[in-house]
């Protein structure tokens, strides 16, 4: 007989998805709750009832206690599991569905209560034993305030919401005037995101490492920790890339952080599947950080390497159920890296990009796992996190882990809308991250203008020339078929082309020539030098990915055509390639190129959002990097700066405006 009957999901897209399989392997029936942004979304289809709770805003819907709880009456649920984020460390929330007689598959409210205040915790965690971060608990009131215990503490200091997570209500200061800025950003955040504009001060560690440590525990006082996750790979503080086991730590210090990790949920009675978060320094000392009372967002890691299932036991725990594994039965085997595929557009900072996917095929294959809440055809909105999926790569060891998630993300094929397939792929290539020599600052340091592609290597090059000729030889030949022809009049295939970088004309890129001869599955290049390229594959025109090899490496490269070539994604590198004839490239060379309008006046809406702040007046002088804007976007504030001293010319937006990307928020003389 399964634990529960049936179980309602309090949540939406891959975590929703996620708790729905394991709960119909375990026989449980499940119901989904969707907003009606969600009507036809992927959760809602693979549950067995769903329910709907209100208009597409969160706070009409995922966060309405009231309407959660009396859908769990409506559909006779037995209990009700949060997911992660929305009302997973909601204590009222706890508290409403024990008072409804309904299971809550999370922790106890008191955890969730104790763990829940980042100042309170952290007062926990010292009497716990548990080290931590040098700060001041109080909480801060003003900007003066602010920069008054930063000066205490000793700068660069850290302005953290006490109610925070998901790196929301976080500012690093390194000066007085970015404390007292810091601290209004943060307040502000925190309140629009929490409904809590509480913020406290502590020590900055420099180039930390941010490791963390899953925990298990059951009612009846069992309590285990399984392993790590490093989770250093981050931007501004949101975690992007992660795996397990960290490849920093050594036995003793993951024992000692595990023991510690332990030590604080037994304090506060936990029970159930939780995360003790950490902060690393070079020297492998650790320091107390949060708890988060929920499954993580990268949970998979964990599972890959431990074979254990956390959803499963949560379910188990929630029915009253004693842990069946004990500390000597948690093994690490092999080794897993996660990658967050996020709806954002890298080349403009990385800002949230929304819309249909058009198209949307993940990959597969052996060690690989998607976990995702999307479908080609759905919806990105602006009202939730733009996660499209997670893709999780298992490995014997780091290496064959690597290489299958840059093997996975060459695969992984999404149109219609922005993605960091490219990026993920750039960070995963990066020598210090296959190193292992990163910090929470990887990103900021190794990509300090942000992301424009990643590096063209020679073997990305000769792949790409050769999986572009192969493209345009193929489409020809297809095109020489063609019936009605005049006898004797079919085009002979040239000998002699060339590859153009940067699209028609070059575009400025790398141009090379070279002769081609076809050979059993697909051609021979010589280019000029002693290159040789031998590319083999089955592509045919209209297939958007080319799986073959390229000098007996196997590689996958996506193409998309272009009038005169295709544009190319691979390893990161997503390029227009033109490829001609010797006789087109000359005819080429005399194409006039277009130059793109002049919008260095314009202060341009980087993303869709929700006008906050307009800081400037009209016929107002700014100087380089004065705040002039600000947009909302998925919760998070965006300041828009001056690049350069000017004035303004004309306001073309106002606060509460609902903005497109790239919509015009002001003009310059």
């Amino acid at each position: 007989m399964p634990l529960f009957n049936k179980i309602l999901i309090a949540n939406r897209g891959e975590i929703a998805c996620r708790v729905i399989r394991t709960a119909k392997a375990m026989g449980i029936g499940t119901v989904a709750v969707h907003s009606d942004a969600d009507a036809e979304a992927l959760h809602v289809r693979m549950a067995d009832e769903a329910a709907a709770i209100g208009p597409a805003p969160a706070a009409d819907s995922y966060l309405r206690i009231d309407r959660i709880v009396e859908a769990c009456e409506r559909f006779g649920v037995d209990a009700v599991h949060p997911g992660y984020g929305f009302l997973s460390e909601n204590r009222l929330f706890a508290q409403a569905l024990k008072k409804a007689g309904i299971a809550f598959i999370g922790p106890p409210e008191g955890a969730i209560a104790a763990m829940g205040d980042k100042i309170e915790s952290k007062k926990l965690a010292i009497k716990a034993g548990v080290s931590t971060v040098p700060g001041v608990e109080d909480i801060i009131e003003s900007p003066d305030h602010a920069a008054k215990v930063a000066a205490q503490v000793g700068l660069p200091v850290m302005l953290k919401a006490s109610a925070g997570g998901g790196g929301k209500g976080m500012r690093v200061a390194y000066t007085d005037e970015e404390v007292r800025e810091g601290f209004a950003s943060a307040a502000s955040e925190a309140k629009s995101s929490f409904g809590d504009d509480r913020v406290f001060v502590e020590k900055f560690i420099e180039r930390p490492r941010h490791i963390e440590i899953q925990v298990l525990a059951d009612s009846h006082g069992n309590c285990i920790y399984l392993g790590e996750r490093e989770c250093s790979i981050q931007r501004r503080h949101q975690k992007v890339i992660e795996e397990a086991p960290s490849p920093f730590l050594d036995a003793a210090t993951r024992q000692a952080m595990g023991e510690q990790a332990v030590a604080l949920a037994r304090a506060v009675d936990y029970a159930s599947a939780g995360t003790v978060e950490f902060i690393v320094d070079q020297n492998k000392n650790f320091y107390f950080l949060e708890m988060n009372t929920r499954l993580q967002v990268e949970h998979p890691v964990t599972e890959m390497i431990t074979g254990i299932d956390l959803v499963e036991q949560m379910i188990r725990v929630a029915a009253g159920e004693e842990l069946q594994i004990k500390q000597e039965d948690v093994s690490l085997t092999g080794w897993a890296m996660e990658g967050r595929v996020y709806a954002e557009d890298p080349r403009r900072g990385f800002l949230p990009s929304t819309g249909r996917l058009v198209r949307c095929q993940p990959p597969s294959g052996e060690g690989v796992r998607v976990d995702t809440g999307v479908v080609e055809g759905s919806e990105i909105s602006i009202y939730y996190d733009p996660m499209i999926a997670k893709l999780v790569c298992h490995g014997a060891d780091r290496d064959e882990a690597i290489a299958r998630t840059e093997r996975a993300l060459d695969d992984y094929y999404v149109r219609g809308i922005g993605h960091n397939i490219a990026f993920l792929s750039a960070v995963m290539r990066h020598p210090k991250f296959r190193a292992g020599d990163i910090s929470t600052g990887f990103i900021a340091e190794e990509f300090p203008g942000g992301f424009e592609g990643a590096a063209m290597t020679e073997a990305v090059r000769h792949t790409l020339i050769g999986v572009a000729l192969l493209a345009r030889w193929r489409t020809a030949a297809r095109e020489a078929e063609i019936s009605g022809r005049l006898p004797h009049h079919a085009p002979a295939p040239a000998a002699d082309w060339v590859v153009a970088f940067g699209g028609e004309g070059g575009g400025g890129g790398d141009v090379f020539p070279l002769s081609v001869t076809p050979a059993t599955g697909g051609l021979d290049l010589a280019l000029e030098g002693p290159h040789q390229v031998a590319v083999r594959g089955d592509w045919r025109p209209g297939q958007p990915m080319f799986r073959g090899t390229v000098d007996g490496r196997h590689v996958t490269v996506q193409l998309e055509r272009r009038p005169l070539g295709f544009r190319l994604h691979h390893a990161g590198v997503e390029v227009d390639v033109a490829v001609y004839t010797a006789a087109e490239a000359e005819l080429a060379q005399h194409m006039p190129e277009k130059a793109p309008p002049d919008m260095s006046k314009y202060l341009l809406c980087p993303m869709p959002g929700l006008v906050l702040t307009i800081h400037v007046a009209e016929g107002e002088q700014v100087k380089a990097g004065q705040p002039l804007a600000v947009v909302e976007a998925m919760k998070m504030e965006n300041v828009l700066r001056a690049e350069r001293d000017g004035e303004v010319a004309a306001i073309k937006a106002a606060p509460g405006d609902s903005l497109a990307v790239d919509a015009v928020i002001l003009e310059f003389a």
